[in-house]
């Protein structure tokens, strides 16, 4: 089987669209940014902090190559990781790639919850997201096959993912 790709915009569902996959599947998930985190023995809010975003980014393609030539994974990226062409192609190689998406208002919810997003640390987090998603949205919807997740819990968009791969085989 091919490995499994869940990229998308923060608070889109990745992780835990991944790990109802895992589950279900029996398949590894391999979290890209908890591989950075691990490797660099250092949150991403440090790493950004610290280092800035164009090292973050080199960090992650670095995962994005080491990863996507493994089989039978599945791989949640980074919200950015579609920025770069690189990072794509190598996932393109051995996997079938999900796109998950929701609205501002929907992603504002969901990282809330969470104060290690880097991106978000401003005054206006919803602004943020708008001007984030608008420039990101030429490169999510060609990243691969695009879900929306507002509304639906992580199971249920798990299972979607199952359908669409159930139909390609």
């Amino acid at each position: 089987m091919k490995n499994i790709v869940l990229t998308g915009f923060m608070g889109t569902g990745k992780t835990a669209v991944g790990r109802e996959l895992s589950e279900m599947l029996n398949m590894r998930l391999v979290d890209v940014d908890a591989e950075i985190e691990d490797s660099q023995k250092m949150t991403i809010n440090d790493i950004f902090s610290i280092y800035g975003e164009k090292y973050f980014r080199d960090l992650e393609t670095g995962m994005i190559k080491r990863f996507s030539g493994e089989k039978n994974i599945i791989i949640s990226t980074g919200g950015g990781a579609v920025l770069r062409e690189e990072n794509m192609g190598a996932l393109r190689e051995n996997s079938i790639i999900f796109c998950l998406n929701a609205s501002p208002e929907t992603i504002l919810i969901r990282t809330s919850r969470n104060s290690d997003r880097p991106l978000l640390k401003v005054e206006k987090p919803i602004e943020k997201i708008k001007e984030l998603l608008n420039y990101r949205k030429p490169f999510y919807e060609k990243a691969g096959i695009n879900i929306d997740t507002d509304g639906k819990t992580p199971l249920q968009i798990a299972e979607e993912i199952l359908g669409i791969l159930k139909c390609r085989k």
